[in-house]
């Protein structure tokens, strides 16, 4: 059998006061590095995607599977003062302190990071919240849904004479995630050279807004509001989506070259040459009269026929797949982006994979996605050395 390679974070604790999805994906990436996580749930009630279904393996809800591998859970009390106390002894001994409550919660329970740091300088407090934790809308709540529609997405998501769509994920909540959890290993990394913490504090809003490339870009350059565009691009022509005989594709000329080849593979090379089409900003400025032309060809074949034709062209093209037609494909096996994890209730699990390798230092898949309250006992015995009366004493109190 060989031996498992630590990860980059091995020997990094995460103590996780995160519920839903952006908190839970950002300690998931700490956890997938190598990162031991605890992860804090209310007693008998656990994380609120714990109930998000159906689907459920079992008892277990897919949504809670997909983004709490990694992590082992424990329950604590927030609403009494020996479970606030444990949560500050636990910080004492983490290395990254994550949380996603509404601002000022956690200030008013005493685990504010002014508190937790005072007891453990070398602590990274992450904090995420909707609307960030100060400012005029601090205090509003910030599902990915609110947040989308709040800060643009949706007015420029969607068919043009179509409704104000929202992206098919939960997309901020993902990005907000991986870019907290970025933010965590610089900040893990900081400490190396000056021995201290810091507080790091994002929000979905602050993650949605960098994010609007390029239409921010466009409306702070020219000063017009960007609408719906559809499946096509306001910069680049043709980048869109076309109906074919059977189904539909999508076909990306991005460059010049790529322009060139598209023509010569659809036989139509004069149009290459055409003022009108010569280069990409005419290409913008005449849209609707090239897409007319093109649309017509794509008419001809069906979708797998022009998907081999371009492919053998060199023109970057997609077919539309379904989810399982992704999960199936040979590419997605091939990488291991569908993995298989054994579950205490559940049994096989079967998941997304780890989208990045390390040729040293491998990500990995060790814990499936916890119970709620699996390791209640190993994490008080191994984070703060407690014995089995003290813990026994902890839960006839029902303090976890």
């Amino acid at each position: 059998m060989t031996e498992r390679k630590p990860g980059p974070l091995e020997g990094i604790r995460v103590l996780d006061l995160t519920r839903a999805l952006a908190g839970p994906y950002c300690t998931m990436f700490l956890g997938d590095l190598g990162a031991e996580v605890a992860k804090i749930e209310q007693p008998q009630v656990g994380d609120d995607t714990r109930g998000w279904g159906p689907p459920f393996v079992g008892k277990e809800s897919a949504y809670f599977l997909a983004i709490n591998r990694n992590k082992k859970s424990i329950t604590i009390d927030l609403k009494s003062d020996q479970g606030v106390e444990l949560i500050r002894r636990l910080a004492g001994r983490a290395d990254v302190f994550v949380e996603n409550f509404r601002p000022g919660i956690l200030e008013r329970l005493g685990l504010g990071e002014r508190e937790l740091r005072g007891l453990n300088s070398r602590l990274i407090y992450a904090s995420l919240s909707g609307f960030g934790a100060d400012g005029p809308m601090k205090d509003w709540p910030g599902y990915d849904l609110v947040v989308q529609a709040w800060g643009g997405f949706m007015s420029i998501t969607g068919m043009p004479d179509g409704e104000p769509t929202k992206v098919g994920v939960a997309i901020i909540d993902i990005v907000a995630g991986l870019m907290l959890g970025k933010a965590i290993v610089a900040a893990l990394f900081a400490r190396e050279r000056t021995g201290v913490g810091q507080k790091i504090d994002t929000s979905l809003l602050e993650a949605e807004v960098a994010c609007l490339i390029p239409y921010g870009s466009d409306y702070l350059a020219s000063g017009k509001v960007p609408g719906r565009w559809g499946n096509s691009h306001p910069n680049i022509v043709p980048y869109q989506s076309f109906k074919t005989r059977d189904g539909y594709l999508v076909v990306g000329a991005a460059s010049e070259g790529n322009w060139r080849r598209l023509c010569q593979a659809i036989e139509m090379a004069e149009l290459a040459d055409d003022s009108r089409f010569a280069k990409n900003a005419q290409r913008v400025e005449n849209r609707e009269e090239l897409i007319r032309i093109l649309a017509s060809v794509f008419l001809k074949r069906d979708t797998a026929a022009w998907i081999e034709f371009l492919t053998e062209a060199g023109i970057p093209c997609a077919p539309v797949n379904t989810i399982d037609q992704v999960f199936s494909a040979p590419q997605v096996r091939h990488r291991e982006m569908l993995i298989e994890v054994e579950h205490p209730t559940a049994g096989t699990v079967r998941m997304a994979g780890l989208p990045v390798k390390f040729s040293a230092t491998p990500a990995s898949v060790r814990l499936a996605p916890p119970l709620l309250g699996q390791h209640n006992e190993e994490i008080l015995k191994t984070w703060l050395g407690m014995g089995g009366e003290e813990i026994e004493e902890l839960k006839r109190k029902s303090v976890v």
